[in-house]
């Protein structure tokens, strides 16, 4: 209609009489009974959405930040090649592309959560914990609306049963590399990484192949341009072989989906993370004739032949590295100070495994958490056993002795990795953690480590496990802590004065209960006794109160809990 307008509508109408005939009143009468209506929706339309904001549940999340220590993650570059350096931009940007899929597979949309997010120290202690929910205490979530953690994450479907699960007849249900879904139907279905990570994985397959083609060192050059296969195969077996192979290599790169500590529903899918790491070859020099007593220790382990049948691979090697970047699952919650890899039970049996301790991280919580925690709480007149190599050394053979033990169950129960399903990570960490130590004490009386003090392993060896509770019993690594404090104290491996607040380490009985729960645990693994280590982890695997107060002790004496990076390219002075 000619000039027709929405606001001045009224008054045309009330003086129609004077300009219209009634058809047009008519008329106009219709127009503002639609377009009157019509208005009031595109305004309504117009209306910003009230956004979904995320606040904390607790009213110290400053505090919860605080309490991690912020370390810079440099080293010395000057070793690396020009061409070596000018890999390092394509690794730090495959790694982050790790760190977001972890992201993807923990808790889902990043963007969401952390963009609908005011608080700032809420906001960065769901970087730390990758998710609102504690890491480092019991995965209790920390934002409120949000409830408990799923234990399948975003492998599973949040409303799948483990009773569906077991019925569905999908092949690769149960690979480490593959996801469940639901398709149209609502039946479930199996994804492969390669296909569900599709646009990510071939991004950084890409950029591998970039880096492949700066690699002078040849072992390095094969296993780039093989991860980047896998990436798109997945298929990861001739790339975890490659990497078994380097041994010249300055530059390390550990990058994809390896560990399945994540999927606390059944323990069988891994998750995305990156390491870029630089040889020490000082150091990894002295680490280096370990490797070949792989399988006399083996042999020398406290059970029955039928329990140590299998010949761990000789292949394995140990080496010192400083960490430049840590991304995905081992930087979520507490940091990683040692890498024991790869995962796959064959490449193990065939080549063994690489040890990788990370120096500098290590320094920094020793320095910064350890020798704080052992003033606490350790005997006054054992803290002079409070010693950085001791710690070095508990931690290195930690990762040599997954290498040992068996892989496949002795009565026909498939490998031990299935049978002990959702206790088994947690299993391996304890037997690591204990055999570790029985592999010092072995390489004493071997003379492999000459003037040696055991009892500076032992009392560091109490004190880091005080490090490790601190971070909660719902992880693997929190569970083992439990199993052996537990285990420590039931079998008088140490004493405690509750007047002084101290513990006091028993060489004689640290050594029998040692001894002990290392043939327990192989013993578990080898009948593949799922039942069995259920009812340790539930007898054992727990922070007791009157550990709890000494937790608090800690707590109050303001020492951190972990770490936390500063790290990436421009922390190197890398454009």
């Amino acid at each position: 209609m000619p000039g027709f307008s929405l606001f001045p509508l009224q008054n045309n109408f009330v003086h129609s009489s004077l300009i219209l005939n009634i058809k047009e009143a008519l008329n106009l009468i219709h127009m503002k009974q639609v377009f009157i209506p019509l208005m009031a929706l595109v305004l309504f339309a117009c209306q910003p959405k009230e956004k979904k904001m995320y606040v904390s549940s607790l009213p110290d999340i400053q505090q919860k930040v605080e309490e991690f220590k912020t370390v810079k993650l440099t080293t010395d570059l000057s070793a690396l090649s020009e061409k070596e350096q000018q890999m390092l931009p394509y690794l730090f940007e495959a790694a982050k592309i790790m760190d977001d899929l972890f992201w993807k597979q923990s808790w889902g949309d990043k963007d969401e959560l952390l963009n609908n997010t005011a608080d700032e120290n809420l906001k960065k202690f769901m970087v730390i914990n990758y998710g609102p929910w504690e890491r480092l205490n019991n995965n209790e979530s920390f934002v409120d609306s949000i409830g408990e953690k799923p234990k399948g994450v975003n492998f599973y479907p949040a409303d799948m049963t483990k009773e569906e699960f077991e019925a569905f007849d999908g092949e690769g249900k149960d690979g480490l590399y593959t996801i469940i879904k639901r398709n149209e139907a609502g039946a479930l279905e199996v994804v492969p990484y390669n296909v569900a990570y599709r646009e990510e994985l071939n991004k950084a397959a890409d950029l591998l192949r970039k880096a492949a083609a700066l690699a002078e060192d040849e072992g390095l050059k094969k296993y780039l341009e093989l991860r980047a296969d896998a990436f798109l195969s997945n298929d990861y077996f001739a790339s975890d072989m490659a990497w078994m192979s380097m041994k010249t290599n300055t530059i390390d790169f550990v990058v994809g989906p390896i560990e399945n500590y994540e999927d606390a529903l059944f323990g069988y899918k891994a998750a995305f993370e990156s390491f870029i790491l630089i040889k020490d070859k000082e150091w990894s020099d002295k680490l280096t004739r370990f490797a070949a007593l792989l399988p006399e220790l083996q042999k020398s382990l406290p059970v029955d032949a039928a329990y140590k049948s299998e010949v761990p691979g000789s292949d394995s090697d140990l080496g010192a590295y400083d960490a430049l970047f840590y991304g995905g699952d081992c930087n979520s919650g507490s940091k990683t100070i040692a890498i024991n890899l790869p995962n796959d039970p064959e490449v193990q049996l065939q080549k063994g495994s690489r040890k990788l301790q990370l120096k500098n991280s290590m320094r920094a919580k020793f320095d910064h958490i350890l020798v704080p925690i052992s003033q606490v709480l350790i005997n006054p007149e054992q803290q002079q056993h409070v010693k950085f190599d001791a710690f070095f050394e508990n931690t290195m053979f930690h990762e040599v002795a997954h290498g040992l033990g068996i892989k496949n169950t002795i009565n026909g129960k498939g490998d031990v990795r299935t049978s002990l399903k959702d206790t088994y990570s947690s299993i391996e960490e304890a037997k690591a953690d204990i055999l570790g130590l029985f592999m010092v004490k072995q390489l004493v009386e071997m003379g492999e480590l000459s003037n040696h003090d055991l009892m500076d392993n032992y009392v560091t060896f109490v004190a880091g496990i005080f490090r490790s509770v601190r971070f909660g019993a719902a992880s693997a690594h929190g569970k083992a802590n439990m199993m052996r404090f537990n285990y420590f104290e039931e079998q008088g491996a140490f004493s405690y004065n509750a007047e002084r607040g101290y513990y006091t380490v028993d060489f004689d009985k640290m050594t029998e209960a040692m001894n002990a729960l290392s043939a327990d645990i192989l013993v578990m693994q080898g009948n593949g006794d799922y039942e069995t280590a259920q009812k340790m982890l539930a007898d054992l695997g727990v922070i007791r109160p009157a550990l709890q107060k000494d937790l608090d002790r800690i707590a109050k004496a303001g020492i951190p809990r972990d770490i936390v990076f500063e790290q990436g390219p421009e922390v190197l002075g890398l454009k």
